[in-house]
């Protein structure tokens, strides 16, 4: 007998406006999921460090061990989901995510924390595969990219809230009691997922190749030159993301000296960055096209990024002047990320959650790899800042040599690249164009 949680919830009934807003919640609160698991311990890191008797840099690893552990665990979770659909990967990963939350309540040194967070970047990486291949089984094209830049309208509740949650948690009673706010809202999410989310991937689409002949897709993927081009892209700009992420309790609580109810303030007002830029993008997407914003919007990201590190070098404005750069700078990686993860996903529709996990693992696997040299670097406001814009110098190289998005007409041909075996898209995607 089939497992009621497994159970695939029935066609709704309600108008394709209603069904678009629902399914941008669903699928928002499984890219929220990662998202407040970093954010809500972000300002306990300090507290970490000094309560398990250990560095900055080993305290930063329980941030970078989980985008290492997301990294290798989308690899094994797209194919699976290409063959036996969306659903069960998220509930079983969700789940172990609550497990593994509560274990880290318990932990008693940094070798601990950092192996459980590894683990929990590691189960918990269906949600973020899972998100992002429903979301190719119904759009594609300035539709998916669309419906990607509305998600920040969700997941922004991870830096404007989750921070301040967390500190007065750990405030409260210490940052172990963050990781069992962690484990609530987990359960909280494998409840509603179970409930409410559709199979978007039914059985005549799914792969019915062995796991290994499904692994072998990722060869596809990179000898499809193009596709490894964009697929990195978002991972760049998790990098610089992550970068700053990783860096900033540290920079602005010790190097500017904010308390950490501050702190939480600034990294709020941060989030709201990205999804003013989401927002704009998401306006404009439907006239102007993913490829043309984004070859405007990457390279306005760096020369931002590049005023920000002369801001943190010089401490022009102080706190204020950096917050200032921080926000703008950020706010144009909304013309970047969705664009190029929707640009990507539109050449191997047949294939999304494969696709989609090369995407995700090249997002976990740069920023996990990329922010720890703030760390290397000194930790200070300029180390945090100038690999930010390492980040985006180099994304512009590679958006400048894998496409033709700077050549003549390029953008014109990256806008209609779509390749053979594409999956058609449900007509309730014209509700999202509207």
């Amino acid at each position: 007998m089939t497992n009621p949680s497994l159970r695939t919830p029935s066609v709704p009934t309600d108008t394709p406006r209603e069904r678009v807003a629902g399914f941008v919640l669903l699928i928002g609160m499984l890219t929220l999921l990662p998202a407040v698991t970093t954010d809500m311990y972000l300002p306990s890191l300090p507290d970490v460090a000094a309560d398990l008797g250990t560095t900055h840099a080993a305290a930063q690893f329980t941030i970078t061990g989980m985008l290492i552990g997301g990294a290798v665990g989308q690899l094994l979770v797209g194919p699976f989901s290409d063959r036996v659909g969306r659903r069960l990967p998220v509930l079983v990963g969700v789940s172990l995510h609550v497990v593994i939350s509560l274990l880290c309540v318990v932990a008693t040194t940094i070798g601990q924390l950092a192996t459980l967070r590894v683990l929990q970047g590691l189960v918990s990486s269906g949600a973020t595969v899972v998100a992002m291949a429903c979301i190719r089984d119904r759009y594609t094209g300035a539709d998916a990219a669309k419906l990607m830049s509305r998600l920040m309208l969700v997941i922004a509740v991870a830096p404007l809230l989750a921070p301040t949650a967390g500190s007065a948690i750990a405030e409260a009673w210490g940052w172990r009691a963050v990781f069992l706010a962690l484990a609530i809202v987990a359960g909280v999410v494998v409840l509603v997922v179970a409930r409410f989310l559709p199979e978007t991937l039914p059985v005549e689409r799914r792969t019915s190749a062995g796991i290994g002949a499904s692994l072998r897709g990722y060869g596809e993927l990179l000898r499809d030159g193009r596709f490894v081009a964009l697929a990195v892209l978002p991972g760049l700009g998790m990098a610089m993301i992550f970068s700053y992420v990783a860096g900033s309790p540290f920079v602005l609580q010790d190097e500017y000296g904010l308390s950490p109810q501050q702190f939480a303030l600034v990294f709020a007002i941060g989030g709201t960055s990205m999804v003013t830029g989401s927002q704009v993008n998401a306006a404009l997407v439907h006239r102007v096209g993913p490829a043309r914003l984004l070859r405007l919007g990457l390279p306005a990201t760096t020369l931002f990024a590049a005023g920000l590190v002369g801001v943190a070098a010089t401490h022009l404005g102080g706190i204020v002047g950096l917050v200032v750069a921080l926000w703008f700078t950020t706010a144009l990686l909304g013309f970047v990320m969705s664009n190029a993860s929707a640009l990507a996903l539109s050449r191997h529709g047949e294939r999304a959650g494969t696709a989609a996990a090369t995407i995700g693992f090249l997002q976990a696997g740069l920023g996990g790899a990329v922010s720890p040299l703030v760390g290397v670097l000194g930790g200070d406001a300029v180390a945090m800042t100038g690999v930010m814009l390492l980040s985006m110098v180099v994304a512009l190289v590679v958006l400048a040599v894998g496409t033709p998005a700077f050549r003549r007409g390029g953008w014109v041909e990256m806008g209609a690249d779509r390749r053979a075996g594409d999956a058609a898209v449900p007509a309730d995607q014209a509700a999202l164009a509207h």
